[in-house]
């Protein structure tokens, strides 16, 4: 761990020094107490830096929480090993994976399922009078629910250090939570312009604690939050039925879930540290309470792992919530090819397409530099090697 300032602490040994300068003015911020923690996945992104945990007193950044409120990672443990899939086709499954979850941007479900019918029930309750509003924002968030979306989102088939199966998703709050996240860092960004408040960078607009903005703000995040995680839940039930049907003969296997892990990494919540009540946003980063577990993936052709949380007081708790971007999407298709992706995916049941090369490992930090960096933060329970991929264009 570095101590760049006083007000802004680093785990990245990787860290250009555009992501350096962005997260050292969101550190400056008056009311970001008392330091901002770059973890060791940290990259540049909207506002605030991607890879960041950022304790504030009485106000909230809701750029530096994101536009994809929620998003997270779930991960289920079956009771198969790498045995009991010699012989089987593993296209068979992707393509079983790909027809059950709509994938990529700005697809969504034609029905619903009775799952999904329930959640969206427990949905509409907690959005209470608010929900005309969300109805207003987005009228197909009920068919979204259940749904990956595409960029870093995938759902992987994966096996642990002693050939255990486990089923492994990325996922957030889909176009809902995008919608939301987009309203309110408008009015954060109008109220300051009207307070005449001088901004580095106009997306570390803020709204103030005790305000009716403040409070919209945190009922909507509230409920995207859970409106992520619920919609992973529902993917992850229809990728366990789908394995169910592959690992079956002639009906379907009985799935033993020997574990469940379900996390966000990028959310906001009330946490007390070093002797503050703060607002806690992680924008790219996982909570990691001692004994805590959690999810931290690589890219699709690297490692992931399944750890447990250190409970480290200067990271406020926290942990790097993946390998980090080093190129931007638009310089990842520049630089490389789909033979470069080839190389990088053997092995692996994928969907071959040059669409997904600015998501090839190359176009990240390499994760096994970013664990190493998180010694302090995590320790790793399981190491992960994809053997299917799933993503959307």
């Amino acid at each position: 761990m570095e101590k760049i300032t006083k007000r802004l602490w680093n785990w990245a040994s990787i860290l250009d020094e555009n992501t350096r300068e962005q997260a050292l003015r969101t550190s400056q911020m008056p009311f970001v107490r008392p330091h901002l923690a770059l973890m060791p996945d940290a990259h540049l992104g909207a506002g605030a830096t991607v890879g960041s945990v950022i304790p504030t007193e009485g106000a909230i950044m809701p750029a530096a929480v994101g536009v994809d409120i929620g998003c997270g990672m779930i991960a289920v443990k079956t009771q198969f090993n790498a045995r009991d899939l010699q012989g089987r086709d593993l296209s068979i499954l992707r393509h079983s994976i790909e027809r059950s979850v709509p994938l990529s941007a700005g697809v969504y479900n034609k029905t619903l399922s009775d799952t999904a019918q329930i959640r969206i029930a427990e949905l509409e309750t907690m959005a209470g009078d608010r929900l005309p509003f969300y109805d207003k924002f987005k009228n197909n968030w009920r068919f979204q629910l259940g749904t990956l979306g595409s960029g870093n989102h995938f759902i992987e088939v994966t096996l642990d250090e002693s050939d255990g199966v486990w089923l492994f998703l990325h996922s957030g709050s889909r176009g809902i939570g995008n919608k939301l996240a987009q309203h309110h860092i408008k009015i954060a960004k109008d109220l300051c312009e009207r307070w005449y408040i001088n901004l580095p960078d106009p997306d570390l607009a803020y709204l103030i604690e005790k305000t009716p903005e403040f409070d919209s703000y945190i009922t909507d995040l509230n409920w995207a939050q859970h409106f992520a995680l619920l919609n992973r839940e529902e993917m992850m039930d229809r990728v366990v039925k789908d394995f169910a049907h592959f690992m079956g003969d002639g009906k379907p296997a009985i799935i033993d879930e020997v574990e469940r892990i379900n996390c966000h990494h990028n959310f906001t919540q009330k946490e007390f540290h070093m002797g503050r009540g703060v607002w806690l946003s992680r924008k790219g980063a996982i909570k990691a309470d001692e004994g805590t577990p959690g999810l931290i993936p690589g890219s699709m052709g690297t490692a992931s792992y399944v750890v447990i949380g250190k409970g480290n007081v200067p990271s406020f708790k926290s942990s790097p919530h993946g390998a980090g971007r080093v190129y931007g999407r638009n310089q990842a298709r520049k630089t490389f090819t789909i033979e470069d992706l080839d190389k990088a995916m053997v092995g692996i049941e994928y969907k071959r397409s040059a669409a997904f090369l600015d998501e090839i490992p190359g176009s990240y930090k390499d994760i096994d530099v970013v664990m190493d960096d998180a010694k302090d933060l995590v320790e790793i329970r399981h190491t992960l090697r994809q053997i299917v991929n799933v993503k959307g264009n």
